[in-house]
């Protein structure tokens, strides 16, 4: 059964999973309880210059900086352009930039005309942009000039793109320039798709999900209102692409639904983001916890003082971390679990709530609960699949894969979880990230945790590899601190039977690591999150 939508094109409309498909979408508190109409465009710029006026400092980036009445021209302007270049409603707008200005007017201006977003990772190359395109097959492109030779590589000269920046005339800045700052927003279903996501880090077939307008103002009205709490005098900040559902609400969607500003980086290198936090005075960023972790590095040198809010997702923020980032800082780091699927984080805690070691409690607005594989709910303390329904859900686009994600109307994130019985959640491991060794199941993530709170340790990852006498055994990668990097082979032995013997103190002996190899580098996504998959190749090798 194909939803009633909006728009001429029907595109997105006829690639949404059946609607037996679906999670349950859950509409139980009043702040997601949207009209049937709304624009997200709208809601986000012209409700939030109701409250702090034309002349409140929206985005300050690397391209210029825009006051919300600024912004609300410059996107109207836009959206003319794109008018003019032949969008209609319900056709994909594909951006490919950095995060900067001109990208957020470009992905506010998509909304306002009716269009649906795909925003990419600059760091995609051409036979991945191929995939995406063959994904959506976008109407229309806007490509900042510096990014140009990938996409242009990937043979989409047949579709029409605006260039960002650069010396042409034919530039979005300079065809901006000549349009109206009048323009009536397209009167979309709050329904209606605006945007499709890929899934970060994933391997073969690449997935898009589906968001609505009212999804993209859910992720503020809960998380951000109910855990991160900002207000317009708030300056965020943080490394996380746009691209990246966790980037695009954390440095977008949040701070422009209260009315605070937003300071984008097109490199957020741990350097330039405390740099920036000490220029700018920032006091919200988002980044994961790898970047945590090596900001601690760093952070004597910069003046961080204006820090209240500090929130890690993306992957498992080690307790170790959490502890040395309070001690450093005394900010208590906001951990948190979503997935592009849901669009953002839906659970989490922060302040009194927070409790190290656990990734929080449901979001108001969500319920989240654990399962076992015939789908019954586990009592308290035992370890199962991670359920979560709420006002947002998945919705995969014309892929077979939405009967694996969806069941029974949970999304199943495919992480394993236990419960407490006042109901906080803690991280078990990915499901594919559960180690069974000797018939016991051994949870990666926690012998990486304990790994970490050795001083020689910078970053680890732990995998299993394949062995005659116990089916499968703990593998530790290893990246040393600096101080401790030998070319000693003696040496390097010695240190990894004290590791060894460092983790059979901490945890369950049968957990250690047997094979512990030391690398230089892990290999990482765009987005930063730790591709275990390509390290398991290596061991079965």
């Amino acid at each position: 059964m194909i939803e009633a939508s909006s728009y001429i094109d029907s595109f997105t409309t006829e690639g949404l999973p059946p609607r037996d498909q679906w999670p349950t979408i859950l509409r139980d508190i009043p702040a997601v309880r949207y009209p049937n109409r709304l624009n997200a465009s709208v809601e986000l710029l012209e409700k939030s210059n109701e409250l702090v006026g034309r002349d409140k400092t929206a985005v300050i980036a690397d391209d210029g900086t825009w006051t919300y009445g600024e912004l609300i021209d410059d996107v109207a302007r836009t959206a003319h352009v794109l008018k003019a270049a032949g969008l209609q409603s319900g056709n994909r707008v594909l951006l490919r930039a950095p995060n900067n200005g001109w990208l957020v007017v470009a992905w506010l201006a998509v909304l306002r005309a009716g269009g649906v977003v795909v925003t990419t990772i600059p760091m995609i190359r051409a036979g991945e942009i191929e995939q995406l395109v063959r994904v959506c097959e976008p109407n229309l492109a806007i490509v900042d000039h510096r990014y140009l030779e990938d996409w242009q590589a990937a043979g989409t000269r047949s579709i029409p793109t605006i260039i960002v920046g650069g010396n042409g005339p034919q530039t979005l800045e300079n065809l901006a320039t000549t349009k109206s700052t009048e323009f009536k927003p397209y009167d979309s279903l709050a329904s209606d798709t605006c945007m499709l996501a890929f899934t970060s880090g994933t391997t073969g077939k690449p997935k898009a999900t589906m968001h609505s307008h009212s999804d993209v103002l859910a992720i503020a009205d809960t998380f951000s209102a109910e855990v991160v709490k900002p207000n317009s005098a708030d300056i965020f900040s943080g490394s996380p692409p746009a691209a990246f559902t966790f980037g695009l609400g954390g440095l977008v969607i949040f701070p422009l639904r209260v009315g605070a500003t937003t300071v984008l980086l097109e490199t957020g290198s741990p350097s330039n983001l405390l740099a920036a936090i000490e220029k700018h005075r920032i006091t919200c960023i988002f980044t994961a916890p790898t970047a945590y972790r090596a900001m601690l590095n760093l952070i004597d040198t910069f003046d961080i003082s204006s820090l209240r809010r500090c929130i890690s997702a993306g992957e498992t923020l080690p307790e170790s971390v959490w502890h040395k980032w309070f001690d450093a800082t005394g900010v208590k780091l906001i951990d948190g679990i979503g997935a592009t699927e849901m669009l953002h984080i839906f659970i989490s805690a922060s302040d009194s709530d927070i409790r190290p070691g656990f990734t929080g409690k449901t979001v108001p607005g969500y319920e989240a609960t654990v399962l076992n594989e015939d789908l019954e709910v586990l009592p308290a303390g035992m370890q199962g699949r991670l359920a979560v329904r709420g006002p947002t859900g998945c919705r995969y686009f014309n892929d077979e894969r939405q009967n694996i994600y969806v069941q029974n109307g949970w999304n199943l994130t495919g992480d394993i979880y236990e419960m407490t019985e006042d109901g906080y959640f803690r991280y078990l491991a990915r499901a594919d990230d559960m180690i069974v060794s000797s018939g016991y199941n051994i949870a990666a993530p926690e012998v990486e945790n304990s790994l970490l709170s050795h001083p020689c340790v910078a970053e680890v990852a732990v995998v299993g590899e394949p062995d005659i006498d116990r089916g499968v055994v703990v593998k530790a990668f290893i990246v040393l601190q600096s101080s401790f990097i030998t070319s000693d082979p003696d040496g390097e032995q010695k240190l990894r039977v004290e590791l060894q013997d460092h983790v059979k103190k901490n945890i369950a002996p049968y957990k250690y690591p047997r094979v512990i190899e030391f690398v230089s580098e892990l290999p990482k996504s765009p987005t930063g999150k730790l591709q275990r998959h390509r390290l398991r190749k290596t061991t079965t090798k």
